[in-house]
């Protein structure tokens, strides 16, 4: 793989910094400064400002059931941080986040490069929450929240609503903005009361338990990354 790409797949840094780090001569490979476009595999000793990075032995992607109360943070100092709650033996952090009283499935890996692949706002990758608020609602709430409601000064991208009890329905968003259905709620006049989110892209939380992770099978892999690709090849 390229240099850049190691750095990336690391969680070190983007491949645009990876390129910065090079050109300003802090990275060698094998005790020999690297230039761009340098090849590397496993054996090889790439070092940044001296210090050597270790290989990883295989890239990890997990799904995990966030309960309420767990910080989506890789700062062990947290209290009831995500990465103490998993105990996994790599290096790995979320894909994303959900606020501390949210509750359902959120990816990790130690895979940097698919990480703002997911993310990234323009590919539209479907996230689905189901959601309860403080009081009953009316269809005319229902068809608000679908057309897009104005936060912190910008419309939400219009998204699909539909009810499934007198104060809860199930949304479906291809956007992420922070604390977004919470505040899209509250514009309208709710208070949500529980959040909690069932699907990422086709990865759906499944019959894991509050506090369960689990490593993404074979098949979920080939058709997250299928997603991905397809949707790189959609944005040209």
């Amino acid at each position: 793989m390229r240099i850049n790409r190691f750095f990336t797949q690391h969680g070190i840094c983007s491949r645009r910094e990876a390129d910065a780090l090079i050109e300003a001569g802090r990275v060698t490979i094998n005790g020999r400064e690297a230039v761009l476009g340098d090849r590397v595999s496993p054996g090889d000793i790439i070092a940044r400002d001296g210090i050597a990075i270790p290989w990883r032995t295989s890239p990890v992607y997990i799904k995990f059931h966030k309960p309420v109360g767990v910080t989506t943070t890789t700062e062990l100092h947290v209290a009831d941080n995500i990465i103490a709650s998993i105990g996994h033996p790599e290096r790995i952090f979320p894909i994303g986040r959900l606020d501390k009283e949210s509750s359902g499935l959120i990816l990790l890996t130690n895979d940097g490069s698919i990480v703002n692949e997911i993310l990234r706002v323009e590919h539209r990758h479907e996230k689905e929450y189901l959601v309860r608020v403080d009081r009953p609602f009316d269809q005319a709430f229902l068809d608000r929240m679908a057309r897009g409601v104005v936060i912190l000064g910008k419309p939400t991208r219009p998204c699909v609503c539909t009810r499934r009890g007198p104060r809860e329905f199930r949304i479906i968003l291809t956007e992420g903005r922070n604390r977004q259905i919470r505040r899209m709620c509250q514009a309208l006049g709710y208070r949500v009361t529980a959040l909690h989110r069932v699907r990422i892209m086709h990865i759906t939380l499944g019959a894991l338990r509050a506090g369960q992770w689990r490593n993404l099978t074979e098949q979920e892999r080939k058709e997250l990354f299928a997603a991905l690709r397809a949707a790189a090849r959609a944005k040209g």
